[in-house]
């Protein structure tokens, strides 16, 4: 089992990022607003040698999306199918990149001799989680729009994860319950969730899921991690790794649990490991954690690291 799944991981993590290739700019969910922070977003990137193509209208918007679904979508595929392009950069979150997954395929994927890095989270999840559906591996890190507002060590991170430098251990909150290696599946609790029994949801059998979330009151995450449980989709992982939940606390003068309560009540009696208060996600450290690598989880030391 363990030398199928490294087999898999060869395959499927696109070649090292190096100074000088071409990357392009994409804004598949909503609306850019916070253009400021998309420049120094953009002049990171560009600070570091790489070649920064904005393939979008800046200020393109149709209600809370950027663009037309046809319009992000053919965005999506003219960088996807672009040979000299070695990694789409995705510019902000927000919501749509499902609607652009409705009839999509990631054309010339399996046949791909150059498969390359999709970047972003938050509503991007619904991207990362859908390729690698395809088999290629893509990385859950901050998009343009908060790159600048990452400390110094999650920057350098990012581009150690694509230029193929190891990753440090994360260290968070064990819960007790042991070690468990699984390939990891990172990305936004509400975006997953909304994936749930369609065909961009990848294998989930033997995963670590790495959820995070952000803006949602302690009921909607009791409902969303209920979902989970009656779909029957967490007795089939292996380990769940848990980042930050920001602004997620109850409305006020409203009977409730705090959103670690309902953590713990609904995902504290699986029986597998689990690790919470990992620095990824919104409104703090957002650390790079590539998608479809082996990871561990040890639930013991609060520990989750890349590799077995």
């Amino acid at each position: 089992m363990q030398s199928k799944i490294q087999n898999l991981k060869s395959k499927i993590v696109p070649p090292p990022l190096k100074p000088g290739d071409l990357l392009q700019v994409i804004a598949p969910s909503g609306a850019l607003r916070e253009f400021e922070a998309f420049q120094k977003g953009v002049e990171i990137w560009r600070s570091r040698g790489y070649q920064v193509e904005i393939i979008l209208e800046i200020d393109d918007k149709w209600g809370y999306l950027a663009g037309k679904d046809e319009q992000r979508r053919d965005r999506l595929a003219t960088a996807w199918k672009e040979p000299e392009c070695r990694g789409i950069l995705c510019a902000r979150g927000g919501f749509g990149s499902t609607r652009i997954l409705e009839n999509w395929t990631w054309q010339d994927s399996e046949n791909s001799a150059l498969p390359k890095w999709l970047i972003g989270f938050s509503d991007i999840t619904a991207l990362l989680w859908s390729l690698y559906t395809a088999r290629i591996s893509s990385v859950h890190a901050p998009v343009l729009t908060t790159l600048a507002s990452e400390p110094d060590w999650s920057i350098e991170r990012l581009f150690d994860c694509v230029e193929g430098r190891p990753l440090a251990p994360l260290e968070g909150s064990g819960w007790g319950g042991g070690v468990a290696t699984g390939i990891l599946l990172p990305g936004n609790l509400t975006v997953a969730t909304h994936l749930l029994g369609t065909p961009m949801l990848p294998d989930i059998n033997g995963v670590i899921l790495a959820f995070e979330d952000v803006t949602e009151a302690p009921y909607r995450i009791d409902r969303m991690l209920t979902q989970w449980r009656m779909s029957g989709a967490l007795s089939k992982v292996r380990g769940i790794a848990l980042g930050s939940f920001s602004r997620c606390e109850p409305p006020p003068n409203v009977p409730s649990f705090s959103v670690e309560e309902v953590l713990r009540d609904r995902l504290g009696d699986l029986g597998i490991p689990i690790v919470s208060d990992l620095p990824f996600g919104h409104d703090g450290p957002n650390a790079a954690l590539p998608v479809g690598v082996l990871a561990t989880l040890d639930a013991d030391q609060g520990i989750l690291s890349l590799g077995g």
